[in-house]
């Protein structure tokens, strides 16, 4: 019972991962970004959130329908400023300019919020939970799998049956032969990047229900995040989520063997994927 007790955890776990690894699949698995800013942008849209709910009283899922909107304009700010400026087949450019990036945003939220860590009250949501057969099931950790798995069905409709993801596919394979069928690369990049932002306003509101955050914080998701994306395989959606699925049960089983153990687990078991199956589990050779 232990260890299956484990296995739920870690899988409620992983629906949190999963909502961090949704836009790296996009931006890096699908359109080849790097995006080293990733976990800052989720500890901005935190501390935007816990702002907004102080200052007026609101609700986080109050919080969340102010959030997403704003992630998805400062997504689209960020390609249309910065991104598109250095997007190309070298992804060194992007890397270096979002490393930057990274850095200006954990200083701008040091001067804003302090170092001091904060949470987004919850109303009690975030303490409930449900037995099931002997074991407690935190309800929290529960909406944020639901979230996830319907962020993952609606992101991975979205790629393989509309114009839009047909559209981004094409930019993504050959940008000039994309350009000769009438396809504005930039401009379905910018809109792609509000898309894999805009997810990052759901994983803030959950994210800082679950825990506390502090504008230094940005590295852990950045790393969770481009772990759950490599496990899964390059390009696949579903492979990020099901990456972010072994990364949360292999943590969640470390720590039950020690709790000092279980998030060198997942590193451990990223740099094996990485070692025998490079591709991912979903990815193509």
């Amino acid at each position: 019972m232990q260890w299956f007790d484990a296995l739920v955890q870690g899988v409620l776990l992983g629906g949190m991962y999963a909502q961090y690894a949704l836009g790296m699949a996009l931006m890096f698995g699908v359109m080849k970004i790097v995006n080293v800013s990733h976990g800052d942008l989720v500890i901005l849209l935190s501390l935007v959130g816990i702002s907004l709910a102080s200052s007026f009283g609101l609700g986080p899922f109050t919080v969340m329908v102010a959030l997403v909107p704003l992630a998805l304009a400062l997504g689209w700010i960020l390609q249309k400023a910065i991104l598109n400026k250095v997007v190309g087949e070298d992804p060194l450019p992007s890397l270096i300019a979002t490393f930057g990036l990274s850095l200006a945003l954990q200083n701008l939220m040091l001067q804003i919020w302090s170092a001091n860590s904060r949470s987004l009250p919850g109303g009690g949501i975030e303490s409930r939970s449900i037995e099931i057969g002997g074991i407690y099931i935190g309800l929290l950790p529960v909406i944020v799998l639901v979230f996830a798995i319907g962020l993952t069905w609606g992101l991975d409709l979205m790629l393989k049956r509309t114009r839009f993801g047909r559209a981004l596919r094409a930019a993504a394979a050959d940008v000039e032969a994309a350009a000769m069928t009438g396809i504005d690369a930039r401009k379905v990049y910018a809109s792609a990047t509000a898309i894999a932002v805009g997810i990052l306003g759901f994983a803030a509101v959950f994210q800082s229900l679950r825990s506390t955050v502090a504008p230094a914080d940005g590295g852990a998701q950045l790393i969770y995040a481009f772990e759950a994306v490599i496990i899964g395989g390059m390009g696949s959606i579903w492979g990020a989520f099901a990456g972010s699925m072994v990364l949360g049960i292999t943590q969640a089983i470390g720590f039950r063997i020690d709790p000092g153990f279980g998030v060198l687990a997942g590193h451990l078991v990223f740099l094996l994927v990485l070692a025998t199956r490079p591709q991912g589990l979903f990815g193509k050779v």
